[in-house]
């Protein structure tokens, strides 16, 4: 009997081990580089056909973006990086909105928490509630790992310029700008 208790012991404790590295390996993945231009002729029907609520009660029509350039921002309450780059795309639109640049976040979350995480975070960009299901649109937009923080711009003719999965930072975006605008 004390053989057989070894043995079932063993094998519990192996398929720990390989259950343990399994999930350390998906979660120490590195996080995908930047794409920077999108294929031709993509179709992104789908984003201007989008509307979302806003926080406040109004709405935030796509649509009505069309033809400036935009920085579109999905994240989440619960994603550390996410919060952790908002005050960095805040200060891009203050700086950027002068020449033409539109932010726009669109919250995989619940309405409640985007409202308490707005109240105490100021910013200056429209935020849609995208829920959970926004996250059929990022994918469709090119984030197909269906991760947080993603940011996607697109171009005054509607063209996607750059992705990023992951964090972005104030200096990076700002030279991808200065980038774009020449």
């Amino acid at each position: 009997m004390q053989r057989r208790d070894w043995l079932v012991g063993g094998v519990g404790a192996a398929a720990a081990l390989v259950g343990a590295g399994w999930a350390w390996r998906r979660q120490a993945a590195p996080t995908p580089p930047a794409t920077p231009v999108a294929a031709d002729g993509e179709d992104l029907s789908a984003l201007w056909a989008a509307s979302f609520t806003r926080p406040d009660g109004g709405e935030l029509k796509m649509a009505g973006l069309r033809g400036q350039p935009l920085l579109i921002n999905f994240w989440a309450t619960w994603c550390a990086p996410c919060v952790k780059e908002m005050p960095d795309l805040d200060r891009f639109q203050q700086d950027f909105a002068k020449q033409g640049w539109q932010v726009v976040g669109l919250a995989i979350d619940g309405p409640t928490p985007v409202r308490e995480f707005l109240q105490k975070v100021k910013i200056s960009f429209p935020i849609g509630l995208a829920g959970f299901e926004g996250t059929d649109l990022g994918r469709a937009l090119g984030n197909k790992q269906g991760g947080l923080p993603f940011t996607v711009v697109i171009g005054r003719t509607g063209k996607p310029l750059w992705r990023k999965l992951g964090g972005s930072h104030y200096d990076e975006l700002a030279a991808k700008a200065a980038e774009w605008a020449s």
